[in-house]
This record gives structure tokens, C-alpha cells and sequence, in this order.
């Protein structure tokens, strides 16, 4: 979403207040968004929307008792990050500090609920707005290019708003979005390799390739998932070197399937890949992967991907792969292939901050608690997989 103009402040008003945005002030609201917005506006049913979420801060700004300004921040579910969705003054609030103030309460209320980073985009031409910005700590990682409705380019902007370790030195991992509902261990591999070699193109052809290698043919409804031996194998056909983490040697997935024939197939498959593995030289280790694997692999400029559940982002309890981008005292930072909802933007996918607690309970699935990850590397800097 765009923000609008915010100029620099002379002064705060003493009579500024900010309070939580009620479903009363929805008519206010709308008057603001359409006052502020040319293009790119929420409608009065997305205004609503947000008001009766649970997944947002809602934030407005009065002076006398008159609404001027809102803020509107979401949370992701599962993730230490906070993504500011639209902020908004009124002409005649701005170069009262109306602005700073809100965006200072709204990171406050973030940092509350745990979040570490606050997130934004802003439009390159939005001079007064980038200023505020960065006056107030965000800095520049990346920009959209023709990201609004007249075309202008967005900065991707950040913030460390809950201080801890500090923030980490992420790699540059391009982000895909996988094309179909089942090819997010695809999308994740594609990720993986291109970092390791960043002329790699992302292609949807390659995405349904791998698949079709790695797939474990039935899941528990649809299509099936990737394998990781499958995946492993993969990458080694690419002319990568993988090793494999698994902590159990039974069957993968095979418990989330009725079927006694497709329990049959599954397990057809899942032996048929480790065969494979086996006379390519595969390093596949039946065990636990710790942090601190990961964090060595990430040193030595290894990509990993992992397998977790999404019940604590989505609460539907599905597999998923996703790309590790960077580790520090506080977080996993991950890359997710597949936006959740309408309101996820692919900005919201990337480097995604997970609690280093919470991702010992995420990357676990299924009644069996399978854990399951693969570290890729160049050939030429394989040394140790282990």
C-alpha cells in the first residue's frame, strides 16, 4: 500500500492523541483514505475488514477529538514480523509531527506483541514520506519496480524495532513464488541454487521439472510433495553436492494417507530414492538437523532448505518447504514461496524473522514429528556436508 505525503514536523500539538481505530470510526475512515489516496486506496470493505481483524494494529490519530490520521500495521501469523500496510494524514495534520507520532505507537505496539522488524514500501517519489523514514531508523534493501497503479517504482524499507542481537547480514536470495499449490520444495530448491549461483534463472519449466522428480506421488489430499532424498537428487543432477537430515528411516508421509495402495506407492518411492541416493554417493543422515548445523552451513555459504508445518502461520497443518536466508542470536530468517493471503505481498515472504524457539516447534511435522532438511552447496566448496 502507498503512503501518503507526510511532511516534516515544526511541533507537536499538545491535544495529539492516538487510540486503537473503533468499527464507529469507519466513516472517518473513508473519508481519510480518499482524501489522502489517488490510486491504490482501500475500499470502505477492506477499511472494515481491518478494523475486525485480529492480525493488525489499528491505530488513529485525533487532535480535538478529530480523526486526521490512521496507521495500519499487519502481523503475520508465526513470524516475529510486522509489515506497515498503509499510513495516512490529513493535509491538516501534517508538520504537526502527527506522522512520527503515529509511526513511532505503531512500532511500539509491535514491539509489544514481539515483533523485531517492522517492514514497509514507499513510493520512490513520495520525497517527504522517505525522509520521515528514514529520519526515524529505516533504511533501504530493495525496491519494486512499476509496483503502484501509476507506475512508479516502491522502496522496500526496514527497521530492527525490538533490539536484540543485531540484525543479520542476509544473503542475497532471490525470491520465487511457487506456481502451483504442491511445488513449494521446487520453488525453495530454485532459490537455493540460484544464491549459490545467482545466473541461475527461476523458471516455472525448471519448478514442474523438479517436481516431477522429487514428487512422492500421493499426500494426503491432492498432489503429492517433494521428497527430500528427491530433492536432494535434484540438485545433484544440477551438479550440486547435498546432504540429507532426516530423523526417521520409516516411509515419509505415509501416515497422513488412508489408502492402503497409496501407503503402497509412497513407500515404493520413498525406498526407490533412497537407492538412488545411495549409488550417487548421496550423504543422507538420519538424524536431527541442530541450529547450530545451520548456522555453520550458513558461515560456509551453504543454502539450506527444511520442511515445516504451516499450523502457526496458516493453522492448516501442512508440509512446506522454505529456504533459510540468515541466523542471528534471536531469529531464523526464512524465504517463503507461497503468500498466504491476499494482503501478503512478496515482501512479506522474504527473510521472514521466526523466533529461534519457535522454529524448533515449526520445523517439526506430522504425528511422527518429522524433521527434515537439506544442505546444498557448489562442488567446488563442499568440503564438509557434515
Amino acid at each position: 500500500m502507498p503512503n501518503a505525503n507526510l511532511d516534516t514536523y515544526t511541533s507537536v500539538p499538545p491535544t495529539l492523541t492516538i487510540r486503537q481505530a473503533a468499527i464507529s470510526d469507519l466513516d472517518v475512515l473513508e473519508q481519510v483514505e480518499n482524501t489522502c489516496f489517488l490510486g491504490d486506496k482501500l475500499s470502505r470493505r477492506r477499511l472494515k475488514h481491518w478494523l475486525q481483524a485480529n492480525n493488525r494494529i489499528f491505530l488513529v490519530v485525533e487532535n480535538n477529538a478529530t480523526i486526521f490520521g490512521y496507521g495500519l500495521v499487519l502481523l503475520h501469523k508465526g513470524t516475529r514480523l510486522a509489515r506497515l500496510y498503509s499510513l495516512a494524514i490529513m493535509p491538516t495534520g501534517r508538520k504537526t509531527g502527527a506522522g512520527q507520532a503515529l509511526l513511532t505507537a505503531l512500532e511500539n505496539n509491535a514491539a509489544e506483541k514481539g515483533r523485531f522488524f517492522m517492514r514497509l514500501e514507499v513510493s520512490k517519489n513520495n520525497t517527504p514520506a522517505i525522509t520521515l523514514y528514514r529520519r526515524l531508523g529505516y533504511w533501504c534493501f530493495d525496491e519494486y519496480r512499476d509496483y503502484y497503479e501509476d507506475h512508479s517504482d516502491a522502496l522496500r524499507m526496514q527497521k530492527r524495532i525490538l533490539r536484540g542481537a543485531c540484525a543479520p547480514n542476509v544473503r542475497n536470495t532471490p525470491w520465487y513464488q511457487q506456481t502451483t499449490e504442491f511445488t513449494c520444495g521446487p520453488a525453495s530448491l530454485l532459490m537455493a541454487m540460484a544464491t549459490l549461483q545467482p545466473e541461475r534463472a527461476l523458471t516455472q519449466l525448471e519448478e514442474l521439472d523438479i517436481w516431477r522428480e522429487a514428487t512422492t506421488i500421493f499426500m494426503t489430499s491432492g498432489h503429492g510433495g517433494c521428497h527430500p532424498v528427491g530433492l536432494a537428487l535434484a540438485a545433484h543432477y544440477r551438479g550440486f553436492v547435498s546432504a540429507v537430515y532426516i530423523n526417521t528411516r520409516t516411509p515419509l508421509f505415509i501416515e497422513g494417507v488412508r489408502s492402503d495402495h497409496k501407503k503402497h506407492i509412497m513407500g515404493v518411492v520413498d525406498q526407490h530414492f533412497k537407492d538412488q541416493a545411495h549409488n550417487a554417493g548421496l550423504q543422507v543422515n538420519y538424524e536431527d538437523i541442530t541450529q547450530e548445523q545451520i548456522q555453520q552451513a550458513l558461515v560456509r555459504h551453504a543454502t539450506i532448505i527444511i520442511l515445516i508445518s504451516t499450523y502457526r502461520m496458516d493453522g492448516r497443518k501442512a508440509p512446506h518447504w522454505v529456504v533459510v536466508t540468515a541466523m542471528d542470536d534471536d531469529c531464523l530468517y526464512v524465504h517463503d514461496p507461497d503468500p498466504d493471503d491476499l494482503s501478503q505481498a512478496p515482501l512479506d515472504c522474504q527473510h521472514i524473522p521466526i523466533a529461534r524457539e519457535n522454529f524448533n516447534h515449526m520445523a517439526c511435522f506430522g504425528r511422527e514429528r518429522l524433521r527434515t532438511a537439506i544442505i546444498i552447496e557448489n562442488a567446488a566448496h563442499s568440503n564438509n556436508l557434515s
